[in-house]
């Protein structure tokens, strides 16, 4: 169905005050009419993901957040450290919207042909501000679903997917031939999984309890390490010397987890080392860090030789580096697997206003595995 596009709508904002204070609030702005090669699309699905979060709440505590306005138009409030006010200078008294992705149905587009054909179509975007009732955007930039794929099932086509492929791009054009990927029941998790076993990946799954190690089994992984077990390092040096895996994608960051992992690498390839080496190996093993789910520091214990690093990875650099045709490339295989290999699961669909609502900010800033919020901006309007 298409619907008439309307010359304002609403927008979730996150604004830092001078005054020490976040501030979250939903404002009407205008819907620019869109421009030859434009298209306005009604966002009805646009997921939580941890990037969004740290626009969205940054170091603010949802415990002490305050709420205020309307119930149609709420007002959330947290006080801020001067730490995280000092680290927070550069967007003092900018208000930001957030949402990195979403999909929706094209309500209205412009003459050119490419904009015309999507008139009616259901897209996914990855164009930021995306906790919003609508969006205009160019053309090039929305994805197309196939058909019968509804806005929910195609809310989350990037973030997440685009980050699985990466992570087997990356390991490829690296030297690598297997994975290791903690948190690994997560949404991106079970992609990354499905993702290996129809590339012919050999990947080692690390979670976090024994039901999340049986959700894996359930389709199909070969490897889990369960970090809370006794055996936890026994079973994930096997799975590494199994796997022949040196390259790792973190999505804790703090504590032990890093260095447990180069660790294992190291033992896993001195048990078939040649002769002893007071350096350790020569196989070069690399953690890459591409979440926060633990904000303490990374504790490194050097028991895993000379050959090893630990560094940072973002999707967007991986994107760059690949180029538009291939990443071109990977948005279409998403698009056709979107239902299967990248198929999301969400825990909760919301509105706009209820994504203000306290109870439901502490519940979705917990980032709990299984417990993924999806906004439809469009709800209870």
């Amino acid at each position: 169905m298409i619907h008439e596009a309307p010359t304002r709508g609403l927008q979730l904002r996150s604004l830092v005050k001078e005054s020490g204070e976040l501030e979250l609030s939903l404002i009407e702005v205008p819907v620019p009419a869109p421009g030859e090669s434009e298209v306005v699309v009604r966002v009805e699905a646009t997921p939580i993901n941890p990037s969004d979060l740290g626009l969205l709440l940054g170091p603010a505590d949802p415990a002490a957040m305050t709420t205020g306005g309307t119930v149609q138009r709420p007002v959330v409030t947290a006080p801020l450290s001067p730490a995280a006010l000092r680290a927070l200078a550069a967007r003092v008294g900018e208000s930001l919207p957030v949402g990195n992705e979403g999909a929706g149905v094209v309500v209205a587009a412009g003459a050119a042909p490419a904009a015309q054909a999507l008139l009616g179509k259901t897209v996914a975007i990855l164009g930021g501000a995306m906790y919003a009732q609508y969006r205009t955007l160019r053309a090039n930039d929305c994805l197309p679903l196939p058909e019968g794929v509804t806005p929910q099932q195609g809310a989350s086509c990037f973030v997440n997917p685009l980050t699985s492929l990466g992570m087997i791009g990356t390991m490829r054009a690296e030297g690598h031939t297997a994975l290791v990927h903690t948190a690994a029941a997560s949404n991106l998790g079970q992609m990354l999984c499905k993702a290996c076993s129809a590339d012919g990946v050999p990947l080692v799954n690390i979670v976090r309890s024994a039901a999340q190690a049986e959700t894996l089994r359930a389709i199909g992984a070969a490897y889990v390490c369960d970090s809370t077990a006794p055996s936890f390092m026994t079973d994930l040096i096997d799975a590494v010397a199994a796997t022949g895996a040196t390259l790792a994608f973190d999505a804790i960051g703090g504590g032990r987890l890093a260095g447990q992992i180069l660790t294992a690498m190291e033992t896993a390839a001195n048990r078939t080392a040649a002769s002893y080496s007071r350096y350790g190996s020569t196989v070069h093993k690399q953690v890459y860090i591409y979440g926060g789910l633990d904000t303490g520091p990374t504790e490194l214990n050097r028991g895993f030789g000379m050959a090893w690093g630990v560094g940072g990875w973002l999707l967007t650099p991986f994107l760059q580096k690949i180029g538009p045709a291939e990443g071109q490339a990977l948005r279409e295989r998403v698009a056709r697997e979107i239902t299967t290999t990248f198929a999301s699961q969400y825990d909760r669909v919301i509105s706009l206003a209820e994504t203000l609502d306290i109870a439901i900010i502490a519940a979705y800033n917990r980032r709990a595995t299984g417990q993924k919020y999806l906004i439809n901006p469009n709800k209870d309007v």
